[in-house]
This record gives C-alpha cells, structure tokens and sequence, in this order.
C-alpha cells in the first residue's frame, strides 16, 4: 500500500465532482464495486484523479477531477457507473449530495 497523498493533477482550468454521502449500514458488495468503479472511471477519457475520505461514521467525501464537462457526462451515462448508482440508492446510501464546480486556481504543499 501507497502513503496517502492528494491527487497529483495538471494545471487548472479542470472540473472537480464532489460526492458527499452517508452510507448504510453493511458493505453489501459496497468495496467490491467501489472498486470496480475507481478502475472504471480511470479509464475514462478526460479523468484527472481523485481523492477520497471515509469516516468511522459512515460520512463519506469522494472528489473525482474531469478535464471537461463532457467528460463528466460520458462518466454519469456510463452503463456500469448507471447501474451502481442505482443500486447505491437502493441499498447503500441513507443521502447524498453532489456537486460540480470548475477549478480555476490550485496550490500544492508537501513536506
């Protein structure tokens, strides 16, 4: 296993998709398919990086960086990805909240 360290990304301008979510409880497939998508998504044309965090809580912040919008609509329309998310409402998610915002400035720090 790898150090923890935030996503090494190019310049901006890019595109940040936060998904903030409250999980239920048990893992129901949940790490498999997680995943399975992180892969996935790392394959997609116009995917950055991401960064994730997990709480004993069941708070969960995942922040996936897209060099454009279409990229980020290619991923959501992708038949896996559909197919997870539809699942995930289902069975393992209480909430969630998701947002799309450009990133126009990034700073970097590491000792």
């Amino acid at each position: 296993m790898t150090d923890p360290a935030p996503a090494a990304l190019p310049s901006p301008p890019y595109y940040a998709v936060v998904f903030t979510s409250v999980r239920t409880a048990g893992d129901d497939g949940f790490q498999e398919t997680d995943e399975r998508l992180m892969k996935l998504a790392a394959e997609q044309p116009g995917f950055l990086g991401v960064d994730a965090a997990a709480g004993a809580d069941g708070l969960g912040i995942v922040v996936s960086y897209w060099k454009d919008e279409e990229s980020i609509a290619a991923w959501r329309d992708h038949a896996e990805h559909a197919l997870a998310r539809e699942y995930g409402r289902e069975h393992w998610y209480a909430s969630y909240a998701l947002h799309v915002a450009k990133v126009e400035r990034a700073h970097r720090f590491a000792t």
